[in-house]
């Protein structure tokens, strides 16, 4: 019955068939050439219409348009970025610069930079051009700069009164001070990776080799406190006691005597630790999808956020309630509050409230108070 029923065509079925191709034909005609680079957006807006326009002529119209959903993103998210959820200010990159964003939602383009870090308790910026290390005030103005080739992945830490900042030239990790003293060579086979300091007055670095080894070192003095093996590194990280080591197939957490406390595998993508190490957010990719869990650490898991597609770059904010990652398919941000009742709240349009063609990266979020 099922097979005769399929076989009976609705009236009216074949004139709107007819109908749709037109109008699929005729976009397809009026497009503006395109690079050959490939760019997800007009893919999806494409997908979308196909099916949409399935959706119409199909019985479970209803379940394709839940999946172009998923596609698009949070649905009802906002057109803009007017407020933060929660104290403190974030730093964002993008094709146009370096941005601050304040919590009314108000931005400062602080120049045209490929990269950005927050220092210890927000006061500067660290932020790099090709061959130039720049530390910046939060309003754009430069405090000095250093020339070097190649500058990627800057990564300030230490104290109010006494910083490092660690970052990439070529392939040697280099160590300068926060007033742009006494830099020195510390591993010239460094791996491509960013750098992660530990909170605190003694300035040691976590940073990954070209040999597939993670090193934990005493950055003034230069002696190995720790070393673990891992390649494909995602994400290093501390927080609090904690240390941070993620890499393509597994995550693991370490105490301050470098003790594995919390190791979980998986497809991970992204990373990070909550500011005191009470939560661990990892992003994960599943068949085409990606998932964000939070695990505590008693090693309970929960699940926060699905979607198609990638994640990108998960955020904390400075008191650990919100949680913000980068949604490019969806070209959204969504914020996800991980404490008391559950909430989203999705900013869409952020490559044009940013001026980028490529979706914008989200470098930090600080600081409360």
């Amino acid at each position: 019955m099922k097979r005769r029923l399929e076989w009976i065509e609705i009236p009216g079925e074949h004139e709107a068939r007819e109908r749709a191709w037109r109008v699929v034909s005729a976009a397809f005609a009026e497009r503006e050439p395109a690079p050959a680079q490939v760019h997800w957006k007009p893919i999806s807006a494409i997908a979308l219409t196909l099916v949409v326009i399935a959706g119409l002529l199909s019985p479970p119209g209803r379940a394709v348009l839940d999946e172009v959903r998923e596609v698009v993103g949070v649905e009802k998210a906002q057109p803009a970025l007017f407020s933060l959820p929660s104290p403190g200010r974030i730093l964002v990159t993008s094709d146009a610069g370096a941005w601050i964003v304040q919590p009314d939602g108000s931005k400062r383009l602080l120049g045209d930079y490929r990269e950005a870090a927050w220092s210890p308790f927000g006061r500067f910026v660290v932020a790099t051009r090709r061959d130039e290390l720049v530390a910046l005030e939060p309003d754009g103005k430069i405090r000095w700069s250093l020339a070097r080739p190649r500058v990627r992945f800057p990564r300030w830490g230490g104290t109010r009164t006494d910083t490092r900042i660690a970052y990439l030239s070529r392939s040697a990790m280099r160590v300068v001070g926060g007033d742009g003293e006494n830099d020195r060579l510390l591993d010239p086979k460094a791996a491509a990776a960013a750098a992660a300091w530990r909170p605190g007055s003694v300035h040691v670095l976590t940073y990954g080799r070209r040999n597939g080894f993670v090193r934990v070192v005493d950055a003034d003095r230069g002696t190995i406190i720790a070393r673990d093996e891992a390649r494909d590194v995602v994400r290093l990280d501390w927080a609090a006691d904690r240390r941070l080591l993620v890499t393509a197939g597994r995550s693991s957490l370490f105490d301050s005597r470098s003790q594995n406390v919390l190791r979980t595998e998986g497809r991970f993508t992204g990373a990070a630790l909550s500011p005191r190490a009470r939560r661990l957010a990892l992003v994960s990719a599943r068949a085409g999808s990606s998932v964000v869990e939070l695990i505590s650490r008693s090693g309970q898991t929960r699940q926060l956020f699905s979607g198609r597609g990638g994640f990108e770059n998960p955020v904390w904010s400075p008191d650990g309630r919100w949680l913000v990652i980068g949604w490019p398919e969806a070209d959204q941000l969504v914020f996800i509050r991980v404490a008391g009742r559950q909430q989203i709240r999705a900013i869409s349009n952020i490559s044009a409230q940013f001026r980028s063609r490529m979706f914008p990266r989200l470098e930090g979020w600080c600081c409360a108070g």
